[in-house]
């Protein structure tokens, strides 16, 4: 396949690129500097909605990872804003975009995460459960729905709800790892919150399963099949370091230091299941949480 990515750059479109590349595809990125346009990649201005379809024209798929970094500053208003925007917007732009080529068999697979189902406890959820209220649930919903004028037009659209992406080059795991190395990690308020992981070779497993099985179109739950506590968690990253996880952080001085992004993304508690992944054939590599550290951190 022609494949065009945006968002190729950050951690998943790092990663993904080269496994495209070795599998035989051709691959071109999406960018936003004119100067770096040209070769095969495309100009587009996400934020004024500019991206010329006959650019799109000569590809298969594109795969959309662009988007704001939710935990690159405190969720002031301004930037709960650009945050929305960001994927709104941008996620819209290539959709109508692509909604105005002729007709023939193209997919989208575009970003989305599993904030889509919000604080929810010890549920169990997959695809089909509702959506939650809060902000980051409102930010997956109007991503998700940004993909409809492509959808509507005959492209085949898969929204990918990634969870926790664990990786040493970024996300989560690499803000974490310096404090639990010097032995001053410790659990997140009660640690009875639920977190919903994915190593990232699976994250690219994924995707590239979603990308050649033409059946498929909808959400996915890019999880792995085994959710953990925060509590447990700790007590596994703690193990495979080595090292001592006497040190929590309470709830209140979470929320002290991050305000609401605290309770949306370290307090929040989301038991995810990859149900409709699994039942699609795709088989994770690291289905168990001590295995996947152990492979991110090569210990």
């Amino acid at each position: 396949m022609k494949i065009l990515v945006s968002g190729a750059s950050g951690l998943i479109g790092s990663a993904l690129i080269p496994a495209l590349t070795a599998a035989g595809h051709g691959v071109q990125r999406l960018v936003r500097d004119r100067s770096r346009a040209g070769g095969g990649d495309l100009y587009w201005n996400p934020d004024g909605g500019q991206l010329d379809p006959e650019g799109l024209e000569p590809f298969d798929a594109v795969v959309h990872l662009a988007g704001e970094n939710i935990a690159a500053g405190r969720w002031t208003a301004k930037q709960k804003d650009r945050i929305l925007q960001s994927r709104a917007q941008g996620t819209r732009t290539i959709a109508e975009a692509l909604a105005k080529l002729p007709a023939k068999s193209r997919t989208l697979v575009s970003a989305s995460a599993i904030g889509f189902y919000g604080n929810r406890g010890d549920e169990l959820l997959d695809e089909s459960s509702r959506p939650g209220h809060d902000f980051l649930a409102e930010v997956c919903q109007a991503w998700e729905a940004a993909t409809q004028p492509a959808a509507a037009a005959g492209v085949r659209v898969v929204n990918t709800r990634f969870g926790v992406v664990l990786s040493k080059q970024g996300g989560a795991l690499k803000k974490m790892l310096l404090p639990f190395q010097l032995g001053l990690g410790g659990k997140i308020g009660s640690g009875q919150q639920y977190m919903s992981w994915v190593v990232l070779d699976d994250v690219v497993g994924a995707i590239v399963h979603c990308l050649s099985d033409p059946s498929l179109s909808g959400p996915f739950n890019v999880v792995a099949p085994h959710p953990v506590t925060n509590l447990d968690f700790t007590k596994t990253f703690g193990k495979v370091l080595a090292r001592p996880t006497m040190f929590p952080m309470p709830a209140f001085a979470a929320k002290l230091a991050f305000g609401q992004m605290a309770d949306e993304l370290l307090l929040a508690s989301q038991r995810v299941q990859p149900a409709r992944l699994q039942a699609a054939g795709f088989t994770f590599k690291y289905p168990a949480l001590e295995q996947g550290l152990r492979h991110v951190l090569g210990t």
